[in-house]
């Protein structure tokens, strides 16, 4: 994007220009990075930020913030949004974050979250100074977008997003260049499942195996089993398979009694999933009537539980929405690099929820910079952002919200929606 496209502020109330203004929070954001719904520090100076604003806010999720701009006669309201939450990442000195590397021992900014606030931050910052649109943007600053069942929960079951008819969220990636989007119609991120099996053997001396059922061997079976037997049966593009944790025993020469597994897949779609959900099943059934031993010492053993957690639902960006913006943008800034359809990912977000709830997109915003040696992926202890992205983000937030207020009809086809939505002026 041209220098000479970003918007600027006409009257600005630091006196800092938009870019250096935003830079500046995300540099303090990165400093003093917080954990999953401990963000209160954070939230302290996104309430005080606002306030400086003139804009409205309030606490919303415990340790998130919801705020409201309303514009100068009744229509829509869209939803914008960023998450808050840092990572348990002890962050490496670079050659770059000298300046602003975290303050919080063995806690980081280490993807892209400080980022995504200060964008939101500097579309907020346009929006309240010219206040010349109509309906309402709102902003959700959403805490734990990092743990399962993540914050987005909290947020819709507080009302957060009760009388919104469109929502707009960004994320910093370094899987594309720097200063390039990418758009995906459809089912874009993967659904987060956990399984955790706990296989019950039963113990003793290692030099007498006939006396013993060895969980370990029951465990290293069924991870090949479960391997093969999805191999077997789903495509490789559908899902992803792995196991994070193998844990039992204590002593070189006991059998021990249980062994422990914990593992993670993912998903495109509910099938898939249920698919998976029952090869597990099926593995572990199996197996214990492959090392079922007669004698009355071994009564109730082998034996298993099972766990399974299914968290973030897969995202999926509402294809007419998803090609509103595209045409916006690529009117808009006619230079900028458009990925229409970029590749999906395995990566998991919980704005899926918000997306099951209301129609919108989630953009993804590349950052790398082999120049800059800005390459490491998301979740690196090394991970940093190419700080240009930062006014290119804003103006997303803010040209793609604000042709939404004006011209609904283009991103959301069902005309009825929208108007029972917006047309009360009580609801604004």
């Amino acid at each position: 994007m041209r220098k000479s496209e970003v918007i600027l502020l006409r009257n600005d109330p630091s006196s800092e220009a938009l870019e250096t203004w935003i830079i500046r929070l995300r540099r303090e954001f990165h400093r003093y990075p917080e954990l999953s719904f401990e963000e209160y520090e954070t939230q302290k100076q996104i309430l005080k930020n606002l306030g400086e604003l003139g804009i409205e806010a309030t606490k919303i999720a415990d340790t998130g913030v919801l705020a409201s701009i309303r514009g100068n006669v009744p229509g829509p309201c869209i939803v914008l949004r960023s998450d808050t939450d840092g990572l348990e990442v002890q962050e490496k000195l670079t050659e770059r974050n000298r300046d602003y590397i975290s303050k919080n021992n063995g806690i980081m900014h280490a993807c892209g979250h400080d980022g995504h606030m200060a964008m939101l931050f500097g579309a907020a910052r346009l929006f309240q100074e010219t206040r010349n649109f109509p309906g309402e943007v709102r902003l959700i600053f959403q805490p734990a977008e990092e743990i399962p069942q993540g914050g987005s929960k909290r947020v819709i079951a507080e009302g957060g997003i009760e009388g919104v008819n469109a929502i707009l969220g960004m994320h910093i990636f370094t899987n594309h260049e720097s200063g390039s989007i990418g758009l995906h119609p459809g089912p874009f991120m993967a659904s987060t499942n956990r399984f955790e099996v706990t296989i019950k053997g039963k113990g003793g001396h290692i030099s007498e195996p006939e006396s013993c059922i060895d969980p370990i061997r029951i465990a290293t079976d069924f991870i090949n089993a479960l391997y093969v037997a999805l191999e077997n049966q789903l495509e490789p593009d559908k899902y992803v398979m792995g196991v994070g944790r193998i844990q039992g025993g204590a002593q070189f020469n006991r059998t021990p009694d249980v062994v422990g597994i914990l593992g993670s897949y993912r998903t495109f779609n509910r099938e898939t999933t249920d698919t998976i959900d029952k090869t597990i099943k099926d593995c572990l059934n199996s197996l214990m009537g492959k090392y079922i031993k007669s004698g009355e010492e071994f009564l109730g053993f082998p034996d298993y539980d099972l766990e399974i957690l299914h968290g973030y639902p897969v995202l999926v960006n509402d294809p007419a929405f998803t090609g509103a913006v595209h045409s916006k943008l690529h009117e808009s800034f006619p230079e900028l690099k458009i990925y229409s359809e970029i590749k999906k990912t395995f990566a998991s977000e919980d704005f899926a929820s918000y997306l099951q709830m209301v129609p919108g997109i989630f953009i993804s915003l590349g950052t790398r910079n082999p120049q800059k040696k800005i390459v490491e992926i998301n979740h690196s202890c090394t991970f940093d952002i190419d700080e240009e992205i930062l006014i290119t983000g804003t103006n997303i937030f803010y040209t793609v919200s604000l042709d939404f207020l004006k011209n609904p009809e283009k991103y959301i086809n069902s005309k009825g929606y929208l108007h029972q939505k917006y047309s009360n002026p009580d609801t604004l």
